[in-house]
């Protein structure tokens, strides 16, 4: 083999394996514009109680059934996504990039930590949702009388 085939053989190998990695690095950037969005469609919630009704007499009956004189108070609750976890996906798929970049001395070890980032990403996002939800459904907002500030751990 002549000195220009071998150089032709390693550039080919070379770039075979740059387009391996550059397209597992898209399938990285992929699942993180996906999980971003998954994330901010699913966790729009809202829930929301009257603690009264009217009366047949025009009146109001609070929850008790009890003739209340004023207005009920309703409460609204509302949860949207946290830019939290924005940014934690988004710096999770910058340390990923950055560290092939730096560390990986082989394919295999590009694709790993490339796989292990969104491995992450969607671990988080998914784990996200299910505490937001989890979180949101046990607020007692039938408990909350609407004045001052509710806190709840």
């Amino acid at each position: 083999m002549s000195q220009d085939s071998m150089t032709e053989v390693a550039e080919s190998a070379d770039l075979s394996q740059a387009k391996v990695i550059v397209a597992r690095t898209q399938q990285l950037i992929v699942t993180a514009a996906l999980a971003t969005v998954g994330y901010g469609a699913f966790l729009l919630v809202g829930k929301g109680i009257c603690a009264a009704a009217l009366n047949g007499e025009g009146g109001f009956v609070d929850a008790d059934r009890n003739v209340v004189v004023s207005v009920p108070q309703c409460v609204s609750l509302a949860q949207a996504p946290s830019g939290v976890i924005y940014f934690a996906i988004a710096v999770t798929t910058i340390i990923a990039i950055r560290t092939v970049k730096r560390r990986a001395s082989t394919v295999a070890d590009a694709m790993r930590y490339l796989d292990r980032a969104a491995a992450g990403i969607v671990i988080l996002t998914i784990a996200s949702l299910i505490i937001s939800y989890a979180w949101f459904s046990l607020l007692p907002s039938a408990d909350w009388d609407g004045g001052g500030t509710f806190l709840f751990p």
